[in-house]
């Protein structure tokens, strides 16, 4: 029987957070708060060195051609685009949230420029997903394998995590802010973040990186 995502926050989401957040134990306890932030006033609309040094603490790379393309090229034009459509306030979970993640929306068409250029670069749809976190941290999480692997690699995973969190008026939401707040960790990492960490955490080690769809954990999550 898959657990729910609320047990699974109450019950762990202390001991992860906490061991995640200890000094120096992850580069990705930097990767929101790095250099201010990518959602901060002055760069919030376009791609700069900052979000791509801060996505390698991530454990990730964007092909030098591609950050070149993003910071002065065609393609950070494109997603600068999108991204003045997006504002920065805009919560998953929240009103109006679900038509920009939505099949068309303003994310979902800057995820697309980025994920349709994996033939030609390789970025693909993690890397796609980490940039636009880091942009956009209130509306668009951390996505990456071992994460999929517990939901069971649903599609539309952005739409389907906004209802999660706006169920039962937001409990699920309150309850990663209430970890959150317990460990102490800076409210400038999003409530996205703390429920990636908590989700990652729990399964980096058993995770079955060579054959993914025969894990043991994979579906083990409901959503």
């Amino acid at each position: 029987m898959p657990e729910k995502l609320i047990d699974i926050v109450r019950c762990e989401g202390v001991d992860h957070l906490k061991a995640y957040f200890a000094l120096g134990a992850y580069t990705g306890q930097w990767f929101e708060t790095f250099a201010g932030g990518g959602d901060r006033t002055e760069t919030r609309d376009r791609i700069t060195v900052d979000d791509l040094y801060a996505v390698e603490a991530l454990n990730v790379q964007v092909p030098f051609a591609v950050g070149k393309e993003l910071i002065e090229g065609q393609l950070g034009r494109e997603i600068g685009t999108r991204l003045r459509k997006i504002s920065i306030d805009v919560e998953l979970g929240a009103l109006s949230g679900d038509e920009l993640i939505a099949d068309g929306g303003h994310a979902d068409q800057a995820w697309r420029l980025l994920n349709d250029r994996n033939e030609k670069t390789g970025i693909g749809w993690v890397i796609a997903g980490k940039l636009l976190a880091r942009k956009r941290p209130k509306l668009i999480p951390v996505y990456d394998s071992i994460v999929r692997c517990q939901f069971g690699a649903p599609k539309q995973v952005w739409l389907k995590l906004h209802h999660a969190l706006a169920e039962d008026d937001g409990e699920l939401r309150a309850a990663l802010a209430e970890v959150r707040a317990t460990v102490g960790v800076d409210d400038k990492v999003s409530i996205l973040r703390t429920l990636d960490v908590v989700l990652w955490r729990r399964h980096v080690r058993g995770h079955h990186r060579d054959k993914p769809a025969a894990c043991p954990q994979r579906g083990a999550v409901e959503l």
